[in-house]
């Protein structure tokens, strides 16, 4: 049986979706063998693999994903600069996710997801926004209670290390549905989403940033 998507709004996103993976380079959504590779968010930064293009390293976290050299190197959105403010702060100074920032706002989430502990934030980028094309997104930020549930789906009520993604086992998130994490040689992923940029420390989070929305289905 197919999952029932959540709300008119979420379904016109799914919609948006589709016609996106459609327009891909053939990008497959299956999950690939996954390889448990443990990686502790402990490490110290003396202690870190160097010369790994899918990892960096700030303060006591290894950041995962080859779209960390793209991040600001320093100030607010940077990886250090993020790592003083809680997340939904955070995000908003992070350049990468200025649509999700505004998502976050209009549905009234700012301070729910600051004063949050210990979660785990999937952060779509700006690209992911817009590859559901803009009259997808103006119907879902327009209908609160479906862009709610959306936001929602990104966040994991615990903290989640990389080695807990390679592990591949569905993670709670805040909507009370599952995301399913994955691992194949190098790349990280949650759903069909790739990581772009993760295990990013805020004050009161980690934040993975991904390529794709993740759409809520029951």
């Amino acid at each position: 049986m197919k999952p029932r998507l959540i709300g008119v709004a979420v379904a016109a996103l799914s919609v948006g979706l589709a016609a996106a993976a459609c327009s891909s380079s053939g990008t497959s959504a299956s999950a690939a063998a996954h390889t448990h590779t443990p990686h502790p968010s402990s490490t110290p930064s003396h202690m870190a693999a160097s010369g790994s293009p899918a990892s960096a390293v700030s303060g006591t976290a290894a950041t995962v994903g080859s779209g960390c050299a793209k991040l600001p190197t320093s100030g607010m959105g940077s990886v250090r600069g993020m790592a003083s403010e809680p997340v939904a702060t955070a995000i908003s100074h992070n350049p990468q996710l200025t649509d999700f920032s505004k998502a976050i706002t209009a549905a009234d989430l700012t301070k729910t997801l600051d004063s949050a502990k210990t979660i785990t934030v999937f952060a779509p980028d700006n690209a992911a926004l817009t590859a559901l094309g803009a009259g997808n997104v103006k119907t879902l930020m327009g209908n609160k209670a479906d862009l709610t549930k959306v936001i929602q789906y990104h966040v994991v009520t615990t903290p989640v290390t990389p080695a807990n993604l390679a592990a591949a086992k569905p993670l709670t998130t805040q909507l009370g549905l599952p995301v399913h994490p994955a691992k194949s040689g190098d790349k990280y992923k949650v759903n069909d989403a790739e990581v772009v940029c993760g295990n990013i420390l805020t004050s009161n989070a980690r934040l993975y940033i991904v390529n794709k929305v993740l759409i809520p289905t029951t």
